[in-house]
């Protein structure tokens, strides 16, 4: 009964370029090539809990006894007083909206009430020793990755001339490191994406999921496209930025602030770059406006355009608070703040002051 519904997905005139079938480029022992196999689009799934398992093994053996040698502490804030009301109150809406009417129902004073919540949230909050060995595990992997992409694609043509990603296609062979570097990278982002929900939780957690879920679609849909020579360009040029990303916010947790300033100024000059100027002015003009001139359009193309121009969007967005803190740390002398992310999801004391004084005000007003 499905399989009407099945076909239809699988359209070839949407999929592929005119007068092509999904025949002509199935792998194959009497092929011209080396086909890429739709069918392993799923390999990075089970291959993505490794790496969370392999992560949770670095965790514990190599990144929290580095971290403990460099003074980074485990602490923990301390819990706060049991109270169910509260804490019924607490988990319906994390955010505290209205102190004066909890206070009200409890008899208790607005002050109590801001001082339970503050505990109460920070309780949640991991410690900098667990926020570190977070960012050293990205570290690694991005670091390890944007070297082996530079290894493998260093003889390959279309790393010197974008318009080889074009040229031939779709007939176009896999080699065994290009499938490596697409099954890794695609591993490792399906386990960010899964692991986002209990990873240390930041003001750009739906940017991040949306950025993973179409880092994931992207080279889902390049791979099953044979579309995987713009693909490796694309990883290749995003590893080289989070290499930066994930340094600076380690050596912050560290206390190391002079390191963290040189990999800062190092960030800047490189997310610029590679993000603001070689994607769209390079990368993304080359799938929009040249890519046309060589080879016949289908609708996937476009999608697998979009997902690219909704990088874009993402870029801009990240870089605007990237300068933020560079215009901040110009006036401290020092850089504050966590790259692509405000801080932590917290409450303030400035906050709390606020609320109080609003219950104040409110109080006298009655």
């Amino acid at each position: 009964m499905l399989q009407p519904l099945v076909d239809a997905f699988w359209n070839a005139d949407v999929w592929l370029p005119p007068n092509t079938t999904w025949e002509d480029i199935a792998p194959g022992p009497h092929k011209v090539v080396v086909y890429a196999d739709h069918r392993h689009v799923f390999f990075p799934i089970p291959l993505a809990f490794v790496f969370i398992c392999l992560r949770f093994v670095l965790q514990r053996l190599v990144y929290a006894p580095f971290g403990k040698s460099l003074g980074i502490k485990d602490t923990r804030p301390r819990k706060a007083p049991s109270n169910p009301k509260l804490e019924a109150a607490y988990r319906a809406s994390p955010k505290l909206k209205q102190p004066c009417g909890l206070a009200k129902q409890l008899d208790m004073t607005e002050r109590q009430v801001e001082r339970w919540w503050r505990l109460r949230r920070s309780q949640d909050k991991p410690s900098t020793l667990i926020k570190f060995c977070e960012n050293v595990w990205k570290f690694t992997f991005h670091t390890g990755n944007f070297l082996f992409g530079l290894y493998i694609l260093w003889d390959k043509e279309w790393l010197w001339n974008i318009d080889h990603c074009y040229i031939g296609y779709p007939h176009q062979g896999v080699t065994n490191d290009v499938w490596w570097y697409y099954m890794v990278s695609a591993a490792f982002y399906w386990s960010l994406t899964i692991s986002q929900f209990w990873d240390v939780r930041r003001k750009d957690f739906w940017q991040m999921f949306v950025h993973h879920i179409a880092t994931v679609s992207l080279i889902s849909f390049s791979w099953v496209c044979n579309l995987h020579r713009i693909g490796t360009l694309v990883l290749l040029l995003h590893d080289c930025g989070d290499v930066f990303v994930e340094a600076v916010k380690a050596a912050k947790y560290a206390n190391y602030q002079r390191t963290c300033d040189a990999l800062f100024l190092c960030l800047i000059v490189v997310w610029i770059g590679t993000r603001i100027f070689m994607f769209p002015f390079y990368l993304l003009w080359s799938t929009t406006i040249r890519a046309p001139m060589l080879l016949p359009m289908f609708p996937a193309y476009y999608f697998f355009n979009s997902l690219l121009c909704l990088l874009l969007c993402l870029h801009v967005v990240w870089t605007f608070l990237i300068l933020q803190i560079a215009y901040k740390t110009i006036q401290a002398g020092m850089m504050e703040g966590d790259i692509r992310s405000s801080s932590e999801i917290s409450d303030s004391p400035e906050n709390s002051n606020h609320n109080a004084s609003n219950c104040t005000n409110n109080k006298k007003s009655t």
